[in-house]
């Protein structure tokens, strides 16, 4: 059932965009909210389960993982912290894909039917704004329509797909504790990036604040 909600929330995501046109403001709080709730359930939930566990070198696995959310965002262009850069021309940014494909699969990992509801909404709202920037890309290239929802369904299996391996596969069920260390150290990268650049020009912005107040309001009661 869970790989069934993060599947719809990309698509639903995708469909809105279609249909509305949001402005930078606007996509900017559901990322500031986002961001908090994210960075939130992390240190709130997954940081201190993963550290009750005995494991030689726990923090390796977090830094590796805010290393390889690094190195994917070079290829993706930061369009997992909502970024919509300029397309100066047609061509579909196929390197921007493959990054937030893979990351999505990351982001599936740590999510099964016994997963705490706090990280699977966190992981929710977090694919809505980088599903609208993807959209946006797909509706403002040259590809096909056909084609390019063929891409959104492949992007809003990725989720799915890591969270149905992490279930079934046996590399990943053995290495599960290992690998949940890397996803936090991806979380951490992602959330904290979105709050720190949530404000233009480090402009204290009220309206912004609230929702990132609201955000680890939110996570703390969840």
């Amino acid at each position: 059932m869970v790989q069934l909600y993060l599947f719809i929330t990309v698509i639903l995501a995708a469909l809105f965009v279609t249909r509305v046109t949001l402005k930078t403001d606007q996509i900017g709080l559901l990322l500031s909210f986002s961001g908090a709730f994210l960075l939130s359930v992390t240190v709130l939930h997954l940081l201190p389960d993963f550290y009750q566990l005995d494991i030689h070198n726990m923090g390796i696995y977090i830094l590796l993982g805010i290393l390889v959310q690094s190195i994917l965002e070079f290829f993706s262009q930061g369009a997992e912290h909502g970024h919509i850069h300029s397309q100066e021309n047609k061509r579909f940014p196929w390197l921007l894909f493959i990054g937030l494909s893979v990351h999505a699969f990351f982001e599936g990992i740590p999510v099964d039917e016994h997963s705490n509801q706090a990280l699977l909404s966190a992981i929710i709202i977090h694919k809505v704004p980088v599903a609208m920037v993807l959209a946006t890309f797909l509706r403002n290239s040259e590809i096909p329509k056909k084609q390019a929802w063929a891409l959104i369904v492949f992007f809003a299996l990725m989720s799915p797909l890591g969270s149905y391996l992490s279930i079934n596969n046996t590399f990943i069920s053995d290495y599960k504790t290992e690998i949940d260390g890397f996803i936090i150290g991806v979380f951490l990268h992602i959330s904290t990036i979105i709050l720190f650049e949530s404000s233009k020009n480090h402009q204290f912005n009220l309206i912004k604040f609230i929702s990132v107040l609201l955000g680890f309001g939110l996570a703390f009661w969840a």
